[in-house]
């Protein structure tokens, strides 16, 4: 037993130094007092000055940042409500609807790129737009939404099923029972769906590339452009930073799930003193 729970300790330390070794690397050579990627010398901010004084960066992170927060709180809120239209359906009519929900998450992010862009340019050609930040805007949205309804629906099924019935009975409305009977029940949900949505919107490369046209970029579609040349150290130095964004999003995440974990815990143990 204590063979096989060092050859299984041994494995996952060697996955987590493949895994995050490339990442600390990084951050490490960020602050390299030079351009190269394997000799240290010495220890420096110029490259984070630089980065803040590169405008094409600056009006790309700009333009990333306005996008990831628009999509995500617009993904929120539609995926909420079709996540509650869904969980309300028969049961025939809900399975298949889930599973056409499903498609954009599994589906390959170079199929859902190219076939928006057809979309958008078919569309724009009838209607006298061209790829822009619109378009790049409903991109994010569409491929955001699922997440928001898979990370909600579990919530609806963790409420209890006599709420919205028993509000009514007491003079609510459908709309009232919805905002301030249901909404609050599943917040917990709706928060971590956001914070997918803005970190999958942060983060995407392909369907941003075929959806933004020439007149927008996106920050990853920057840092890509500055590879085909030479890695730059400031590629490093904003690479860090989202890195520090994304790990104090998945902080907040972990905070708030242990923290309702804790007051779910405490209501039971309430009810259970109570009884």
């Amino acid at each position: 037993m204590k063979k096989k729970n060092t050859g299984g300790m041994l494995m996952t330390v060697l996955m987590y130094i493949f895994l995050y070794a490339p990442i600390i690397i990084m951050i490490v050579f960020s602050f390299n007092d030079s351009k190269s990627r394997t000799i240290w010398a010495g220890f420096t901010l110029r490259w984070y000055q630089e980065l803040f004084r590169d405008d094409l960066i600056m009006s790309s992170l700009q333009t990333t940042i306005a996008v990831s927060v628009l999509a995500s709180l617009i993904s929120a809120v539609v995926g909420t409500y079709a996540a509650i239209g869904l969980f309300n359906m028969k049961k025939n009519w809900r399975k298949p609807l889930l599973t056409v929900n499903n498609i954009p998450v599994v589906n390959a992010d170079i199929i859902t790129g190219v076939s928006l862009a057809l979309l958008f340019v078919s569309a724009g050609r009838l209607m006298g737009f061209e790829l822009g930040f619109g378009t790049l805007l409903l991109a994010h949205i569409s491929f955001d939404i699922p997440y928001v309804i898979l990370s909600v629906m579990p919530k609806l099924y963790q409420l209890d099923q006599n709420l919205f019935e028993a509000a009514q009975d007491l003079g609510c409305t459908w709309f009232q029972t919805i905002n301030k009977v249901i909404i609050p029940g599943i917040m917990p949900g709706i928060v971590n769906g956001l914070l997918i949505a803005f970190t999958m919107s942060l983060d995407d490369f392909v369907i941003s590339y075929f959806t933004a046209g020439s007149s927008v970029q996106t920050l990853s579609m920057t840092i890509y452009a500055m590879t085909r040349r030479r890695i730059s150290p400031k590629i490093n130095a904003i690479s860090t930073l989202i890195f520090a964004v994304v790990l104090l999003l998945l902080l907040v995440v972990n905070a708030r799930e242990a923290r309702q974990h804790k007051l779910e815990l405490k209501k039971e143990n309430t009810l259970k003193g109570a009884a």
